[in-house]
């Protein structure tokens, strides 16, 4: 029996859209399925600095329409879905979710991370209601108020510098004794004048009544406590990977990414990952839409391969060199 599809693209980010348009301009009948539609968490940034483009940077809910525009045109299809089996069958992989239920020839999970919580008092609590993870998103909600950042990350110093139209004050708390985001973001934050940075202090407990007031924090040098006023607190302390789905379907490593080679190939042949998901991820748009075409140029020359045409997959390579 053929498969439904030749390719299955498990994430609509960046990664998976990028590996959904090269896998289709090669010739690979291609799905994408996301269980929030195509742009991931990208489409809440207010600013993106790390992807090619106007040297002017342009926001999230830019690039994720222009990338799908890119996908249509190419040929791809889109499905809303949560994919709970990844499975090997006689022809290549199953994966099902609450409603598909597809067999395709080769499998590129490109599903992200999702943002990781401090797991303090009072985060869960006041979720929605001066906690955040979106400055971009809840940033006009702060307009002449003291807002705290958690993290060190350019992540936090990206929504840290969303937060300086709006907030009266921002203080960015990280418990190392260095900032680790990038010395350009680093420059903007400390020309901004409403940012000021409390380095080795840790949040221990988000503190209101009905909303935020305050987030109680640690000196990790000292062991003071003490509690910064403040109507609104923004997470940014990394990313957990979207891979319990996948029990133990391909090799993990130990801190849940998907373990690949340098084709994206996991453990195995024909499921492949791109993106922050996978291990040793730099976690940069660039980087994450470099896997996305790896990933997808590899499944379609393993497609090529396991139908028996290997001079298939050589001139499909041979074009590829030409072309870069």
């Amino acid at each position: 029996m053929a498969n439904d599809y030749d390719i299955a693209v498990i994430g609509a980010g960046v990664a998976g859209l990028n590996a959904a348009i090269a896998a289709a301009r090669h010739g690979a009948r291609t799905i994408v399925i996301d269980m929030l539609g195509a742009g991931g968490q990208v489409i809440n940034v207010d600013r993106i600095d790390n992807f090619p483009g106007p040297s002017e940077g342009m926001s999230g809910f830019e690039l994720g329409p222009m990338l799908q525009m890119q996908a249509d045109e190419a040929g791809v299809e889109f499905a809303l879905d949560t994919i709970e089996i990844v499975s090997k069958t006689d022809t290549g992989f199953r994966i099902a979710g609450a409603d598909l239920d597809l067999n395709v020839g080769a499998v590129i999970i490109a599903a992200g991370s999702a943002k990781r919580t401090l797991g303090i008092p009072g985060e869960t609590e006041f979720e929605g209601r001066g906690v955040s993870h979106c400055a971009s998103c809840d940033g006009p909600l702060m307009r002449g108020k003291d807002v705290c950042i958690v993290g060190g990350g350019d992540s936090a110093l990206d929504e840290a510098l969303a937060l300086v139209p709006h907030a009266a004050r921002i203080t960015v708390i990280h418990r190392g004794p260095r900032l680790g985001a990038s010395a350009a973001l680093q420059a903007k934050a400390r020309e901004a004048s409403n940012i000021e940075v409390r380095l080795n202090t840790m949040a221990t407990a988000v503190r209101g009544e009905g909303g935020v007031n305050a987030l109680t924090v640690r000196d990790l040098s000292t062991g003071a406590e003490d509690d910064i006023p403040c109507h609104g607190v923004f997470v940014y302390v990394g990313l957990e990977p979207n891979t319990s789905f996948l029990g133990d379907t391909v090799t993990l490593a130990p801190d849940g990414r998907i373990v690949v080679d340098l084709d994206m190939q996991t453990s195995v042949p024909g499921i492949f990952a791109a993106g922050d998901i996978r291990d040793r991820s730099v976690a940069h748009l660039a980087a994450s839409a470099g896997d996305g075409v790896t990933a997808a140029i590899y499944a379609v020359r393993y497609l090529a391969e396991q139908g028996g045409n290997t001079q298939q997959a050589e001139l499909l390579f041979a074009a590829v060199a030409s072309a870069g």
